[in-house]
This record gives structure tokens, sequence and C-alpha cells, in this order.
């Protein structure tokens, strides 16, 4: 049971990891989909439904930059999670 837990807290702290890189896809998408200009100098105006989305665009694509810290940290947990499932695998065929 402790091992699932260690389990789902290393695949949470990944996938929070992850989530800059999300923004990012994210609101290249959205800002590519309805035509508006989205870049790292300034927020540009991004009007969808009569709201403006711009600033909104430009802080999930600014939030790139915590993948500075993000992305080593989530290639360490996922360097855990790998030897976690190489020894419980090899457990397991040890096992038989």
């Amino acid at each position: 049971m402790a091992r699932r837990i260690v389990y789902c807290v290393l695949l949470a702290g990944f996938m929070i990891c992850l989530a800059p890189l999300c923004a990012i896809i994210w609101s290249s998408w959205f800002a590519k989909r309805h035509g508006c200009t989205l870049h790292e100098g300034y927020t540009n105006p991004c009007l969808v439904n009569g709201h403006d989305y711009g600033d909104t665009l430009y802080a999930a694509f600014v939030s790139g930059w915590f993948m500075l810290l993000t992305l080593p940290a989530g290639a360490v947990i996922l360097l855990a999670l790998l030897i976690m499932v190489g020894v419980d695998l090899y457990r397991r065929w040890r096992a038989r």
C-alpha cells in the first residue's frame, strides 16, 4: 500500500512539473486558432467572443520560464519512478 502512495506522489509531482509546458502549448494553440499575436515581450489584445484573453495568454506563455526549474525536477522524479518500476518488475520476476 505504501508503494502505491509513493507511485501516486511521484506521478503527481511529474505532472506538476509538466504544467508550464502544457500552459505554453495551450496558449500558443489558442492564440494561433483565434488569430492573436503572442510573444513574451508584452501583452497583446486577443478578443474572442467579446472577451479579452490577452493577459491570460501572456501569463500562460511566460510561465514557460518556470520550466528552467520544473523540467530538471521532473527528470529526477521520472528517473526515480523508472527505478521504482524496474525494481518492482525485477522483484516480480525473481518471485516466479
